[in-house]
């Protein structure tokens, strides 16, 4: 690069000696030809890496438009199919009773009249006695029979707003599945899969509701068999202490004579 520039300084030394005779010194005036010559060179090295680094960022804006056309924006996806769906069921209340709401509901009077839609006969709140007396039954007798009918209702309950909410989210994954397919970009992608993680999780958390309300008739069905052994067993015992006690009134009050039987005799 410096014998270039002195062979330019040169160049332009002898052009001027034609054109005109000046005194001067040569050696100043190279030097601030080589001066000139090295800014120019400079500048043209700057324009050089002005136009490569031009070219990387058109190169690096190309790879964005390209990958933004492959990935997407995220934050330009806003309605993505199925998420009111999910978020509808995920915020809806569950109707399932637990155990404790299911005893404190019983109430021996509707046992009285529990027919199941016509499914069994009544009991009815009063029987009459052959003598034609109507008796009022004790309504309080009946309280674990209902509370085992509140329980089977609960279940019913349950299963119809399952089986509603169901067939709702298995509509939503079909809906999502479909768009999942069509998905044009990575982003789609990825937020519609999210979305059909969600229902599928919704779907299984549905089922165990069901699962759920059967706990509770099973466990209220075994609490009323374990209180109807408790109460056997409270009256056999009350039973055996009443017998003991009975026989212990009959010895003290029908006492044994001990004495010889006494026969008259005649004379």
């Amino acid at each position: 690069m410096k014998k270039l520039l002195i062979t330019i300084a040169i160049a332009i030394v002898g052009a001027s000696s034609h054109a005109q005779w000046i005194v001067y010194d040569p050696t100043v005036n190279i030097e601030q030809i080589i001066s000139e010559a090295e800014n120019i060179a400079e500048y043209v090295d700057m324009v050089n890496n002005q136009v490569q680094q031009i070219t990387q960022l058109s190169d690096q804006l190309q790879q964005l438009q390209q990958y933004n056309k492959a990935f997407g924006d995220p934050s330009q996806i806003l309605n993505v199919t199925g998420v009111s769906a999910l978020t509808s069921d995920l915020t809806q209340t569950p109707l399932g009773q637990t155990i404790s709401t299911v005893e404190q509901s019983a109430n021996g009077v509707a046992a009285l009249t529990y027919d199941a839609s016509g499914l069994y006969n009544q009991i009815g709140a009063t029987f009459t006695t052959p003598s034609g007396n109507q008796i009022q039954r004790d309504s309080t007798d009946y309280k674990p029979f209902q509370a085992i009918n509140n329980a089977t209702a609960n279940y019913s309950t349950v299963t119809a707003d399952v089986l509603k909410r169901r067939q709702a989210l298995k509509d939503a994954i079909a809906s999502t599945t479909e768009a999942l397919q069509s998905a044009t970009t990575a982003s789609e992608v990825q937020k519609l899969t999210g979305v059909l993680v969600g229902q599928n999780a919704a779907l299984a958390a549905t089922d165990k509701e069901i699962d759920q309300a059967v706990a509770v008739s099973v466990e209220q069905d075994i609490e009323n068999r374990n209180d109807a052994q408790k109460q056997a067993v409270a009256a056999q015992e009350q039973q055996k202490a009443e017998v003991v006690e009975a026989f212990s009134n009959y010895r003290t009050n029908f006492q044994l004579n001990t004495q010889p039987p006494m026969f008259p005799t005649g004379n």
